[in-house]
C-alpha cells in the first residue's frame, strides 16, 4: 500500500474503532430501556460491538498506532426514555455503524475489506431487525447529515461524526 493509502485506511480503521466505542455506550442504554423480550439480541448486539471493537483495537495497535479511546460519556441522538425509543436507537446505532464499514470498505483491500464488508452485513441485519425493514444502501443514509423517520417524514438528528472538540461524542 502507498502512503496516502495507509493514512486513509488507518482513518477509516480508527473511525470504525470509534463507532464500535459509540455502539457499546449505546446498546447500554438500549438494554436498560428495552422489553424482557427482546433482551437475548441486546445482549447479542452488545457482544458483538464489543468483539468488533477490541478486535479493531488490535488491528490499529499491530500498526504502531494508539487506538482512539472511547468517551467517558455520548449525546444520545434523542431522548430514550421506553422500550420503543430503545429500539429505535439501536437500529440508529446500526446505521451509523454501517456508515463508517462502507468507509472502511472504502479505504482499504484484501482481507481488512473482507472484514469490514462482514461487519457492513452483520450492521445492517441487526439495523433490519430493530427496524423491521430495510434501506436500500445501508450504510449510506448519513452522507445525506439527516435521517428521515419512516413512521412520521420528519427529519431526523444529524447523522455526521462528531466534530473535533465537542464535549460529548454523539452515539
Amino acid at each position: 500500500m502507498k502512503r496516502a493509502d495507509e493514512q486513509q485506511a488507518l482513518r477509516a480503521l480508527q473511525a470504525a474503532l470509534a463507532a464500535e466505542h459509540a455502539a457499546v455506550y449505546g446498546y447500554g442504554v438500549v438494554g436498560g430501556r428495552i422489553t424482557e423480550a427482546r433482551r437475548t439480541e441486546v445482549r447479542a448486539a452488545y457482544d458483538a460491538h464489543r468483539a468488533r471493537r477490541d478486535a479493531l483495537a488490535r488491528e490499529v495497535r499491530g500498526l504502531g498506532t494508539e487506538p482512539v479511546a472511547a468517551s467517558a460519556a455520548y449525546a444520545l441522538p434523542f431522548a430514550v426514555p421506553d422500550s420503543p425509543t430503545a429500539v429505535r436507537l439501536a437500529a440508529e446505532l446500526e446505521d451509523r455503524v454501517a456508515g463508517v464499514c462502507s468507509d472502511l470498505v472504502r479505504a482499504t483491500t484484501g482481507a481488512r475489506r473482507r472484514e469490514a464488508a462482514g461487519a457492513l452485513r452483520e450492521a445492517a441485519v441487526r439495523a433490519v431487525r430493530w427496524r423491521g425493514g430495510s434501506v436500500a444502501f445501508p450504510g449510506l443514509a448519513e452522507r445525506t447529515g439527516t435521517d428521515t423517520d419512516t413512521d412520521t417524514g420528519e427529519a431526523g438528528p444529524s447523522v455526521s461524526p462528531p466534530v473535533s472538540g465537542t464535549a460529548r461524542p454523539t452515539v
